[in-house]
């Protein structure tokens, strides 16, 4: 697959050069439509950043729950997948001339489980991820030196209960990795306007482990 003919939605800031790139995932089932919301509120946000939403790099799967939370069937489709978004990933910065450092991955549900599995296998591909509603499908062994986690997700979550994303953060913690929970109230499996507001807030207000490391 050329990562270039993946079929995408581009909002692109008017007049400008791209400084920051944002790809967005939608969820197993989905559509790149599905996530437009979340495209709009980041380009306001972030004027001088191009918004990608590819299609379909999660997957074609939809209803079974073990599906759905993972995207994926095996490790086998898990490490495929991963292969595919990280060239997606490197052409779209080659193509932008953005740096890894200015790249952030955001991902609905299983689109949030293959952005946390690109996280453990190509750390700083990515500078931030945003994972709503999503969870690992293999515990990281490590943490990942590059990439700051911000995980959102709804407390009454039926496709990827809380207690799984609790415990990745748990495991995150233990591990010594930069990363954020925020659990929304009487929200499921949604990318509600609250997770998206508090992305934003995330984003706008947290610096990043290593930067005060660097000091």
């Amino acid at each position: 697959m050329n990562p270039l003919d993946t079929v995408t939605i581009e909002l692109l800031p008017a007049g400008a050069t791209p400084r920051q790139l944002f790809v967005l995932l939608h969820d197993a089932g989905g559509s790149a439509a599905d996530m437009l919301e979340l495209g709009n509120l980041l380009g306001g946000a972030f004027p001088e950043a191009a918004v990608l939403i590819p299609e379909g790099l999660t997957g074609p799967h939809a209803d079974a729950a073990g599906a759905a939370a993972a995207g994926l069937d095996d490790a086998a489709a898990l490490a495929a997948r991963v292969q595919a978004l990280a060239a997606y990933l490197r052409a779209q910065q080659q193509r932008f001339e953005v740096l890894q450092s200015d790249t952030a991955l955001a991902g609905f549900g299983a689109g949030a489980s293959l952005a946390l599995a690109l996280s453990d296998a190509h750390d700083g591909l990515a500078g931030r991820l945003l994972s709503f509603g999503g969870g690992y499908q293999v515990w990281p062994a490590r943490a990942p030196a590059l990439t700051t986690l911000h995980l959102l997700h709804g407390q009454n979550d039926e496709i990827v209960p809380l207690a799984r994303t609790r415990s990745d953060f748990d495991h995150l913690m233990e591990l010594g990795a930069d990363a954020t929970l925020d659990v929304a109230r009487s929200l499921g499996h949604e990318l509600h306007p609250a997770l998206m507001d508090q992305a934003v807030t995330r984003l706008q207000t947290c610096v990043p482990l290593r930067a005060w490391k660097a000091v």
